[in-house]
This record gives C-alpha cells, structure tokens and sequence, in this order.
C-alpha cells in the first residue's frame, strides 16, 4: 500500500496539533476520512505503572529518553507495510501509559506530530516531509498553560514549574536544534497563507504521483 507520512515538529504550543488539523480538513474534501490518520509522539511515552505516582512528576518528559520512539519507528513501518497496529495511548493525569489502545488501520497519509520527532535519524527516515512550526516561546507557553490546565488536570504552578525546569532547556537542547532536519518552516503567530500554501504544493506534487491531486482548498492557520 503506497502511504506518504508527514511529520509535524516544534516547541510545546507552537501550534502542531492546529496545523495537523488544517492538513486533515484540506485533505478530508477530497479524501475518504478513513484513508487519512494521525499519530501522535506523546503516545508513545514510556510506560511508569512500577513507579510511585509520587516520583512520575519529577521525571523529564522532555528529554528523548522519555519516549519509545524506537515503536513509534516500528510501528510506522507497519502502516506504510499495509499491517493494522495498535497504538499505545497516554495518561496525563497519572504520567503513565494508559491500559487502552486505539487500533488503526493502514492509511494513504499518515501525519505524526510531537516535539522531539525529528530528533531520531530512524523516524526521519520514516518520514516523506518533515515540517517544522515556528512560534516564539512566549506564546508557547501562553498556549501550554492554557492547555495543561483545560485538558490535563494541571495547576498554573505547576506548569510553570515543569517549563523552567525542563521544557524551556530542553527546547534549546533538541528540539530547535532539530528545525535543521525541516523541509518546510510554517510560522504560527502571524498570517501564515504563503506557508500553507506552499505545503499544499508539496502535498499535491506527492500525491498526485500516487493518484492526483487530492489537496483543494484553502485553509489557515488560525
């Protein structure tokens, strides 16, 4: 099965997820909802069930080390094989691995999005077209805060505590070093049309070699 895979990369906030949506709304006009899935790097982060809930929070989820990105490689090669798997899910709440699994099925594309994925040469390699999202770290962490609190049972303080002790050094560590990797850089605080635009192109080249243009409309980023 022919599959084109698209990794989204950039800071905690930078806007990842919201351009990953943008892609799957331009591509879903066109095609099948089932034929286009998303997998995300915070799945695959290691599972802590023999460690004290207590110590899980002053762990690095930053660092590289945090993930299996060994699976997630292994796991795309699967999908782009034609195989069906079973991908790991998160618990934010309780920092481990959840016990549940979401089964997915070979898809045509496939969009991968978290912070360190163009850090590991073996899922770069896995990947048709690597995009970074650009933001500065003040809106980021705007972004972050706001999220954190809403979506996974965090305190301001905590958040705060978490993004100078490893999310802000960490970023200058991997994670900006890893924009080099980048065919495409999208700017996500400002009017970013020429950046989406030009991702549409690249998408519609790839395709199109697969069978024909399937990216039609104009979407921005908000």
């Amino acid at each position: 099965m022919s599959c084109i895979v698209i990794g989204i990369s950039g800071a905690s906030g930078s806007g990842k997820t919201r351009l990953s949506r943008t892609i799957v709304t331009d591509l879903m006009d066109t095609c099948p909802p089932d034929s286009i899935g998303v997998v995300c790097e915070d799945f695959y982060y290691k599972d802590q069930s023999d460690i004290p809930e207590s110590e899980r929070i002053r762990v690095n989820y930053d660092h590289p080390n945090s993930l299996e990105h060994q699976l997630l490689a292994e796991q795309l090669r699967q999908l782009k094989a034609g195989k069906a798997v079973d991908l790991p899910q998160y618990d934010y709440v309780h920092h481990t691995r959840a016990a549940h699994t979401v089964h997915m099925t070979p898809k045509r594309v496939i969009i991968v999005e978290g912070i360190l994925l163009f850090t590991v040469e073996e899922l770069r390699k896995e990947m048709d077209c690597l995009i970074f999202v650009d933001a500065p770290l003040d809106i980021c962490l705007i972004r972050r805060a706001k999220r954190d609190m809403m979506e996974r049972g965090r305190t301001f303080d905590s958040v705060i505590e978490q993004y100078e002790k490893t999310v802000r050094p960490m970023y200058f560590a991997y994670i900006e070093p890893s924009k080099r990797w980048a065919d495409i850089i999208v700017p996500s605080w400002k009017d970013n049309q020429v950046a989406v635009e030009v991702l549409k192109a690249k998408l519609n080249h790839d395709l199109s070699l697969m069978r024909g243009p399937v990216v039609a409309t104009t979407t921005e980023l908000e």
